[in-house]
């Protein structure tokens, strides 16, 4: 099965039949389901994976990625035995703005490339890869939950829709740093504070990379069954943080606490709402705290072979 998204980035039918049409070379019957919101898109994913299909492509972007993955998560959480507890595993193709998680498991390979690879052979290595679930909004995250100034990027990212792909966040950081100031906040994992005092930004996850190109967490795995942390305290200048995180080298810096664990929260200690986002969405409550809990082996997806 391909889910389509056609409002993301870079979808359109020209790369639709493309893709479909690559699919075909090995699929014997492909459905192609279009779903334009997330609700739909995670109900598509969850009876496709209830259905028993062998593999579900994603095309559109992190946003498309996550619903699909909840989707998949959900349906193997209510039934972990039934028809498509072995089956269903998601492949994402890049056709939205970061691509964060294409490149967490495909790199920068051609999607053409990565098709072949998960699909032209009879045995395709499937990797079981951890989610995390925000206990105040029951919602589930697949690359990463932030507070601070990545959260506060994306609400400048929404005032700038004429600028496309990754060069939008970065414009939007830019801007952002013009005006930012560290919040006042605290961090604990596994009841244990690891910070608390001002921070530019606490990134939970999840994937390595956030807007497809910050690597705020160099050393998160996606499959270890934990959590990965990095509080950047408010010591550090804010303009300095895109060029450290281009490489990780933030991690270096005295200010930077890094830690891991299966339950981290947020938290602002002024009473304030946090300025909070999770995959690249805000949520609508104005909560003064969140807490990320993990979901270890929690959604298959085809991946390269070992080496």
């Amino acid at each position: 099965m391909v889910i389509v998204n056609p409002a993301a980035g870079s979808v359109d039918a020209a790369l639709v039949d493309e893709v479909t049409r690559h699919c075909r070379s090995w699929a014997d019957d492909l459905a192609l389901v279009t779903a334009r919101d997330p609700d739909e898109t995670e109900d598509a994913a969850a009876k496709a994976h209830e259905s028993g299909v062998d593999a579900i492509v994603v095309l559109g972007g992190d946003g498309t990625t996550r619903a699909v993955a909840s989707g998949i998560a959900r349906a193997r959480s209510r039934s972990p035995h039934g028809p498509g507890a072995n089956s269903g595993a998601m492949l994402n193709l890049p056709a939205g703005t970061g691509n964060s998680f294409y490149r967490e498991i495909w790199s920068d390979h051609p999607w053409q490339q990565v098709l072949r690879t998960a699909l032209a052979t009879e045995r395709p290595r499937i990797r079981g890869v951890d989610m995390a679930r925000i206990v105040e909004l029951d919602t589930l995250v697949l690359l990463g939950a932030c507070s601070g100034l990545v959260a506060e990027a994306l609400v400048t990212a929404g005032r700038l829709p004429e600028v496309p792909g990754r060069e939008r966040y970065r414009q939007a950081v830019a801007q952002t740093l013009r005006t930012f100031r560290p919040y006042p906040g605290r961090v604990t994992v596994d009841g244990v504070v690891v910070h608390e005092g001002t921070a530019v930004l606490a990134n939970v996850g999840g994937g390595r990379y956030r807007g497809g190109q910050f690597k705020v967490l160099p050393r998160s795995e996606l499959d270890d069954g934990l959590l990965d942390v990095c509080v950047v305290g408010g010591e550090l200048d804010p303009a300095a943080l895109p060029g450290l995180t281009a490489d990780g080298s933030h991690l270096e810096r005295p200010e930077c606490v890094y830690a891991r664990g299966r339950r981290i929260t947020l938290e602002r200690t002024d009473g304030e709402p946090l300025t909070f986002e999770h995959d690249g969405e805000l949520p609508a409550a104005d909560a003064d705290r969140y807490t990320i809990e993990v979901l270890p082996d929690i959604l298959p997806v085809l991946a390269p072979p070992s080496t």
